[in-house]
This record gives structure tokens, C-alpha cells and sequence, in this order.
């Protein structure tokens, strides 16, 4: 956070997007009680990503959180957001809107998204490309099985 009090003159920036959802890990107090607390089945998601986000978010600015979130989290730092006076929205990809225009520029050769790809394997090894992706092994980020 200091690097982007820095660059923003001291203020933070006007905008900062959450993209990570329950998945996010943080190092620290905060991020050792976010994963007890979900192994204990005390809360379901860990929010270290938002928190940071509203953290660091100028006074009067706003939060999107984009990340995919279950259900209860802890922590949430309701005060900070309250006192900066921050815009704090969410939502969802809603896919099946894009879908059409989208598959039309890929049609057109307009859209490519080979590059999305990191692990391109057959259908067949589609446990082991799943725990890839699950463990984060070999950098997977997105594996795409074929038939």
C-alpha cells in the first residue's frame, strides 16, 4: 500500500478493483485467521483483498469487488469504508449476455484466445489438469481439455 500512497501523490488511488475473491492469500495475522476460520468452517471465504482494496482507496473514492465470493466473511472493514466515504459495488460476469457478440468476434478472427491457454491437454487427463489448476502447479492458470 505504500508504493500506491506513493504514486498517488499520498492520497491512494480513486479506484481500486477486487478481482480475487475467496480464493485471495495474504500473508500475515490476517491471512493465517482468514484460513482457519474457512478450515474451521467459521466463515467461507477469505477477504484479505477486499480489505486491502478499502484500504487503500483514496477517502471518497471506489471499490469494485469482481471476485468470486461464497457467502459470510470476517474482518471486513466496515469503519474504514464508512469513514473514507468510499463507493464499494459488486458484481458478476454475466456471461451469457457476452456470449453471442463475443463468439461472433471470434468468428470473424477478431477475438483470439489461444494466448488464455496454459495447459492444453486431452479430455482424458481432465482430473489431473483440475488438481493442476487447484494446486496452481506448474504455473496453470487455465487448462483446456480436448475431446
Amino acid at each position: 500500500m505504500a508504493e500506491l500512497r506513493e504514486l498517488t501523490g499520498g492520497r491512494g488511488p480513486d479506484v481500486c478493483i477486487e478481482a480475487v475473491g475467496m480464493e485471495a492469500h495474504s500473508p500475515g495475522v490476517h491471512g493465517a485467521y482468514d484460513q482457519v476460520k474457512q478450515q474451521l468452517r467459521l466463515q467461507t471465504d477469505r477477504p484479505s483483498a477486499v480489505r486491502e482494496a478499502i484500504m487503500a482507496c483514496r477517502k471518497g473514492g471506489s471499490v469494485f469487488v469482481l471476485g468470486v465470493f461464497a457467502a459470510a466473511v470476517d474482518k471486513f472493514p466496515l469503519g474504514a469504508m464508512m469513514n473514507k466515504g468510499l463507493t464499494v459495488r459488486g458484481a458478476q460476469v454475466h456471461g451469457q449476455r457476452f456470449m453471442p457478440r463475443i463468439l461472433e468476434h471470434m468468428a470473424r478472427g477478431e477475438l483470439t484466445t489461444e494466448h488464455l491457454a496454459t495447459h492444453v491437454m486431452p479430455l482424458e487427463q481432465a482430473p489431473r489438469g483440475y488438481q493442476m489448476f487447484k494446486d496452481k502447479e506448474d504455473g496453470c492458470v487455465r487448462a483446456v481439455f480436448e475431446p
